[in-house]
């Protein structure tokens, strides 16, 4: 189970210089930078490739960091684990001159 930092109801965006200052803060960079990339790759991939994607990640990520999966870091683990995945596939769309 992924677990996601828990953000305010408001759509404001916190006073948070990326990467933060402490936990909370590190934790909201993570999810601004994974949901980032989920949309980059809405744009590329169909439906259900990507949720094909998402299971694989999630799968990989939490078997990657299952060691610390009683720790307090276990959840920005995972969300950096499937930023990072989805960046590096972002990349193969990238063409030869870019």
């Amino acid at each position: 189970m992924l677990l996601l930092p828990v953000m305010p109801a408001k759509a404001e965006q916190p006073d948070i210089k990326c990467p933060g200052n402490n936990t909370v803060e590190m934790r909201w960079c993570a999810s601004k930078r994974l949901d980032e990339s989920k949309a980059a790759l809405e744009k590329k991939l169909s439906p259900g490739t990507l949720k094909q994607w998402r299971e694989a990640t999630k799968e990989v990520c939490s078997a990657a960091y299952r060691p610390y999966l009683q720790g307090t870091i276990y959840p920005q683990l995972v969300v950096g684990c499937d930023d990072r995945l989805n960046r590096v596939l972002l990349e193969e769309f990238k063409g030869l001159g870019e």
